[in-house]
């Protein structure tokens, strides 16, 4: 266990001169706070503010940052308030441990919009003071380096929250210990059989390295005397994760991991590590294609490195690091350690290129509305495979991996984005879908007249640029609902001899306003375009006493509607509209306990969805999305779903089939099939009445028991 004298100690070396009374007092207050807590291992509370605290002062960071490492649990789970908090400590301290304990536990098994929620919490804290990250993220590790004393389905969930959150977090920040530990911790939980082979098989190899790494080391200290040219020489086994993920994407063995060992050089200037790396070319033969230049073209987490790859004495690849201390400290501790000397400047300000990332990614995840879609855009910009291209004016573009000319238009300018209309590629024209290969020269090709095309988002890779040209169609959609709605009020307007205008200055219009859960007058027109709400349905409001509902052909609209649509009374509720026409979708045929999503068509009401449909995967994050929800309405109903089944060309198994599905209670509206004379196989439709899901499935069950099906889906 971390005593605070070690604690102190550790501070001291690294900040000589600053004043450990604060950090002192933080530790009596956590131990008077944290007294009689005991941790899932039978250790006092105490030891883990105090690891968290020693973690912080690892990275060096400054006595407020180590005081709120110390504090970071005392408002959420002891009886210390805020107010007292900030008494005894000032706002800096209260801020910062503040922060921490607003951030919410990032639960993968939560919805989809509790997830994007949190996250969104998560980047605004990471904005406003760097240091709450800093010290999430230890918090984090130490409660990895004891999580085998917790439950397994919790060990499970941490460990998944850790390898695809938190991980890729420090990884963005640079941060490369503390991104390495959490990997291989994580891993050995979420799959231990495949870690401990991982290990062993490293284990193996390492043996037959330690030889090889000495030679290594003794020749590049001898030739670097020889030029006098300063240098300090360390070696790297790859991680235990890195190792497996590499022979897992690549499909290659370990003695095919290129980079399991690494040689680092670390020299005193930028001129000599380019010299060094002339000299190591000298000794052993590059292999093609594997040189790096990241001192040139930094990546965005702040890393920067010269990369090699030569063919040693054995034959055997491996590769070479060239870095200058500064560029190694950073290498390791990432954001932290370039943080550290902005005195008194804690947040994310405009003019730091190094938090660049940060800043495009809250900018972008703001244009985006959908939570499915700002959860996977998060983890490509937390996690990107990296290309880099160039401008015409030899300017460096980093972009993910397969990213295209519209990507990188966005990444220069949403206006460039916008009016992006061609692209040239090494001076050659290309598709706009294009995919970008390091090296590029990039040059887009601009109209002033043009707008963004919803195709683009069937091939556009970073959220910046799917968020941009989802908020410009959400804002077209919305004028030109806005327009249409107007037409149609002005429309229903002049059979009551009135106007929009007129309408609007009425008394009666605030009742009207209530009654749809609307703010302002204005607000009627988007909800007309989009069919949410129809004109009569406003008129009839302003004009109770001459309304003729029984009458009107309006009154047909919702039966008619019903026929021509398929419509149920399925029991569905659509949030915010509960008078809107509500029908389920011919292509994917919803049913209670299927994930739902609403899109508002125009003039037809709302038709509802499976989350997973194809039809509308593409208007994801759109305006005419709504929130729609399965409810109960007491009686039992039936929804009709298509099956596809494979099958065998046997006498009697149609027959077999459809007793299959009566057993189940279930009737069969409809069926067709074909055979496949050449393959003896046959495909069989069947649309048949289900209440629910759980009933569907128990259908499919006896279907796949019945000899000869060979594959049962939902059509």
């Amino acid at each position: 266990m971390i005593r605070y004298e070690d604690l102190a100690e550790k501070v001291a070396r690294y900040h000589p001169g600053a004043s450990l009374d604060m950090i002192q007092r933080g530790y009596v207050v956590s131990a008077k706070y944290h007294k009689g807590q005991v941790r899932m291992n039978g250790e006092p509370y105490l030891t883990h503010p105090l690891e968290v605290a020693n973690i912080l002062a690892e990275l060096k960071l400054d006595p407020v940052a180590v005081t709120a490492g110390l504090l970071h649990d005392v408002i959420e789970d002891t009886l210390m308030s805020p107010e007292e908090l900030r008494k005894q400590f000032g706002d800096e301290v209260y801020q910062v441990v503040d922060g921490v304990t607003k951030i919410p536990e990032i639960n993968l098994a939560s919805n989809y919009q509790k997830q994007a929620e949190n996250f969104r919490k998560m980047l605004l804290a990471m904005v406003s003071d760097i240091r709450v990250l800093f010290i999430k993220l230890a918090d984090r590790l130490h409660n990895m380096r004891t999580l085998q004393y917790l439950p397994p389905e919790r060990r499970q969930r941490i460990s998944q929250e850790t390898i695809e959150i938190y991980a890729p977090l420090a990884h963005r920040l640079g941060m490369a210990r503390i991104r390495g530990e959490l990997e291989d911790l994580a891993f050995s939980f979420l799959d231990p059989d495949a870690y401990q082979d991982t290990v062993s098989q490293i284990e193996k190899r390492r043996m037959v390295s330690q030889d090889f790494i000495l030679e290594t080391k003794r020749a590049i200290e001898g030739e670097m005397r020889l030029r006098r040219i300063p240098v300090q020489i360390e070696s790297r086994i790859k991680r235990i994760y890195g190792v497996y993920q590499k022979m897992k994407r690549q499909k290659i063995t370990i003695d095919e991991v290129f980079d399991f060992v690494a040689v680092r050089v670390i020299t005193d200037s930028v001129s000599n590590c380019y010299s060094v790396l002339g000299i190591l070319h000298t000794l052993w033969k590059p292999v093609p294609g594997r040189i790096k230049d990241y001192i040139a073209m930094p990546r965005p987490n702040l890393y920067q490195s010269l990369h090699t790859s030569v063919i040693g004495a054995n034959g055997q690849p491996f590769e070479i690091q060239i870095r200058t201390r500064e560029m190694h400290r950073v290498a390791e501790e990432g954001i932290a350690a370039h943080w550290k000397y902005k005195e008194g400047r804690h947040g994310v300000e405009e003019g730091e290129e190094q938090l660049r990332w940060l800043r495009q990614l809250i900018e972008s995840q703001n244009d985006i509305s959908d939570a499915r879609e700002f959860l996977s855009n998060l983890k490509v910009d937390l996690y990107p495979d990296e290309v880099f291209c160039f401008t015409p004016k030899g300017e460096v573009v980093t972009l993910p991996r397969d990213a295209t000319p519209v990507d990188f238009a966005y990444t220069i300018h949403t206006e460039v984005g916008h009016r992006c209309v061609a692209a040239k590629v090494n001076n050659r024209i290309v598709p706009l879908r294009h995919r970008i290969r390091n090296g590029e020269i990039v040059e887009v090709i601009t109209e002033p007249d043009a707008v963004p095309s919803r195709e683009w988002l069937g091939f556009v890779k970073t959220a910046r640029a799917r968020g941009k040209i989802r908020h410009w169609i959400n804002q077209k959609e919305k004028e030109d609902a806005v327009q249409l709605g107007l037409k149609l009020m002005e429309k229903e307007a002049h059979r009551f001899r009135s106007s929009w205008k007129k309408l609007v200055r009425m008394p009666e219009m605030k009742g009207v306003l209530e009654l749809f859960g609307l703010e302002r007058p204005e607000d009627i027109l988007p909800s007309v375009g989009f069919g949410t709400i129809a004109p009569r349905q406003i008129l009839t409001g302003l004009f109770p006493e001459r309304a003729q509902p029984h009458d009107s052909r309006e009154a047909m609209l919702p039966r008619v509607l019903d026929r021509m649509l398929g419509r149920t009374d399925a029991p569905i509720a659509v949030q915010g509209r509960d008078e809107a026409l509500v029908y389920r979708a011919k292509c994917c045929h919803p049913i209670p306990g299927d994930e739902i999503v609403g899109y508002i068509t125009r003039g037809k009401g709302i038709s509802v969805h499976s989350a997973e449909c194809r039809t509308v995967a593409g208007l994801m994050g759109t305006n005419r999305i709504t929130e729609v929800k399965w409810v109960n309405g007491g009686e039992r109903r039936v929804f009709s779903v298509r099956l596809r089944i494979t099958l065998e060309d046997r006498q009697g198994i149609l027959a077999d089939i459809t007793t299959a599905i009566s057993n189940r209670n279930t009737n069969i509206r409809e069926s067709r099939s074909t055979t496949d004379l050449g393959s003896q196989r046959g495909k069989v439709e069947f649309t048949v009445d289900v209440a629910d899901v759980k009933h569907l499935q128990k259908v499919m069950q006896s279907l796949r028991a019945v000899a000869g099906v060979r594959g049962v889906e939902r059509a």
